[in-house]
Parts: C-alpha cells; sequence; structure tokens
C-alpha cells in the first residue's frame, strides 16, 4: 500500500512539474517567427510601394541621378550605383532581405535573445516610413554632388550642417560614410582604421576626397540620418560587432597614446528635419554604442519588453510623401 502510495505521488508531482513547465514555457521561437512572418509582408509592401512610386525619396532619387548623369556625363557610373537604392536592387534593400534571411539561422546568433532582437529591428526597418527616411541620405548624396543645383531632403544645408557640428567636410559622399551596405573600416598595419568603399562607390574616394581615417571622421563627421537616427535599425549584429571592434581598436591605440578616443556615435549630430512620427520614435545612435560588444553579446531592441505585435497593415498601404 506505502509503494502504491509512493508510485501515485511521484506521478503527481511528475505532472505538476510538467505543467509547470509547459506554463513557462520560452514564448521567444514563437515570437521570432512572427515577427520573421510580419516582416515578410512588411517587404512584400514596400517592395509594391517603390516599383508603384509611392515611395518620395525613392522618386526624387531616381530623379536626381537622372538629371546630374546630364549635368556630369563622367560621373554616369556612380550615380548608376546610386540609382540603385529608388528600386529593389539596392544594397538598403537587399540588406533588409538577406538579414531576414539570416535571421532564421539560429547559430547566426548567441542566443535567443539576440535573435529576437534582430527580428524585432527587421520588422521595424522594412516599415515604409522608416525606409523612406533612410533613402534620404543617398538622395542628399546626389543633391551635394549637384554644388547645391538639387536640393536636400530631410536634412538642413550641407553649410548649415558643417557650421552647427563644428565638424569637418569630407566632401560628397560623406553621408554614406560608416554606413555598412556601402563599405566598412579596415585598419592596417600601422593599426590606423580607414573607410574602404565597396565597388563603384569607391569613386568618392578617386573623385572627391582622400582617405577618411576613422579617428578624424569619428570626431568631426557630419549628421546623416544612419549615423544619427537608423543605425539602430539598419545594422545587423554582426556588422555591430564589426563596428564595435573598430572603436576598441582605436580607442587602445590612443590609449596607449596616453589620448581620449570617444565613440563616432557618443555625440549625435543635428540636421535632420521633416522626419517621419516612426524615424523620431526610434533609438538615437549614441544609445546603440555598446549594442555589441562581443560575438556572445545581445543586440539589444527597444523593443524587446514589448511582447505585442503591431498591426504591419495600418502604416504600410499609404503613400510615403513626408520630407519637404
Amino acid at each position: 500500500m506505502a509503494g502504491m502510495l509512493t508510485r501515485v505521488l511521484t506521478s503527481i508531482l511528475f505532472l505538476a512539474v510538467m505543467l509547470s513547465l509547459t506554463g513557462c514555457g520560452d514564448e521567444r521561437p514563437d515570437k521570432i517567427a512572427k515577427y520573421q512572418q510580419l516582416t515578410q509582408q512588411r517587404l512584400a509592401t514596400l517592395t509594391t510601394m517603390i516599383d508603384d512610386g509611392q515611395l518620395r525619396n525613392a522618386n526624387l532619387l531616381k530623379q536626381y541621378t537622372t538629371l546630374l548623369k546630364q549635368q556630369k556625363p563622367d560621373l554616369a557610373p556612380l550615380l548608376d550605383e546610386l540609382a540603385k537604392d529608388s528600386g529593389t536592387q539596392g544594397p538598403m534593400y537587399t540588406s533588409l532581405k538577406r538579414r531576414l534571411d539570416e535571421s532564421k539561422v539560429a547559430s547566426n546568433f548567441a542566443d535567443l535573445d539576440q535573435q529576437l532582437a534582430e527580428a524585432e529591428n527587421l520588422y521595424q526597418a522594412a516599415d515604409p516610413s522608416l525606409f523612406n527616411d533612410m533613402l534620404s541620405d543617398p538622395v542628399n548624396v546626389v543633391a551635394d554632388m549637384s554644388d547645391g543645383k538639387l536640393a536636400r531632403v530631410n536634412a538642413i544645408s550641407r553649410e548649415a550642417a558643417t557650421l552647427a557640428n563644428g565638424g569637418e567636410d569630407f566632401g560628397p559622399g560623406s553621408q554614406l560614410v560608416g554606413n555598412p551596405s556601402y563599405g566598412n573600416w579596415q585598419t592596417d598595419s600601422s593599426g590606423t582604421s580607414f573607410w574602404a568603399w565597396y565597388g563603384m562607390y569607391s569613386m568618392f574616394s578617386n573623385v572627391f576626397n582622400r582617405p577618411i581615417s576613422y579617428d578624424r571622421w569619428s570626431g568631426n563627421r557630419g549628421y546623416s540620418y544612419y549615423n544619427d537616427v537608423g543605425r539602430y535599425r539598419y545594422t545587423s549584429p554582426k556588422q555591430a560587432d564589426a563596428q564595435n571592434k573598430t572603436f576598441e581598436q582605436t580607442k587602445k591605440r590612443f590609449d596607449s597614446q596616453g589620448k581620449r578616443f570617444d565613440s563616432p556615435y557618443a555625440k549625435p549630430r543635428t540636421g535632420g528635419t521633416a522626419l517621419s512620427r516612426e524615424s523620431t520614435s526610434t533609438p538615437k545612435a549614441s544609445n546603440t554604442t555598446s549594442a555589441s560588444k562581443s560575438s556572445s553579446s545581445k543586440f539589444r531592441s527597444n523593443y524587446a519588453k514589448d511582447s505585442s505585435f503591431r498591426n504591419s497593415s495600418n502604416r504600410t498601404t499609404r503613400s510615403v510623401r513626408r520630407g519637404k
């Protein structure tokens, strides 16, 4: 009798433990899958809006590059490359698709928290309003290349921005420096990091600028949407790791010389105007400097504490025409 009672009690205890574990099950995999599904839907909507000419800055980029090619035909190869961002073949759009595919492979992340944060960030980055604002950088690059003949969007003038931030004018194309869709930081044998453009974007160095060093750029960079607003959403955990590695290497070199070195994102630059509500509600770049300090770090999201999913159709079915 005692043995039977023991077995019954053991069974009850086992059932209670199993029920407890079920009730406290990990919801993160389901959240990740849900965000991935919603992001896929948003990307489909974003594609339609781009193809239908509903993104104002995409339209401007196409118009600007066409006009400037007529004025400066020697820049046609570079302008054709920049024009790709007005469609679905540009680096900003293809980066979102690539990151979405990578987000589905758990081994790409340190843990579920990092994978969930990336899924949430991608969901926000695919918002047409945010993406439209993100395109203000290449639009303004072309505007600067026109010597003032084409107007900037979502930003104050080049001269006013330089004056307001007390920085250095690194020339046309500087809005794209630091954005991993257009290049990366490479370190030479002396430990100094320089910006290396991808492919045709290297014409920026050949035509306009001398090489841009990381330490000089960090303290003197101007405003750009990516670096001061959008970096949080448009940077993958792997890219954030690379950015932080460059910062740590440079800081270590300065420390050895008894000098101080601050992150390029420690002080946000001013210069953005008429940004969408979605952009103004995202974290500032300075809040994400330490988002990824090692391969095991968590790439946080400001939505990490929010378990709800926003309706992906409430903002993406309308035309995005902000930025004047």
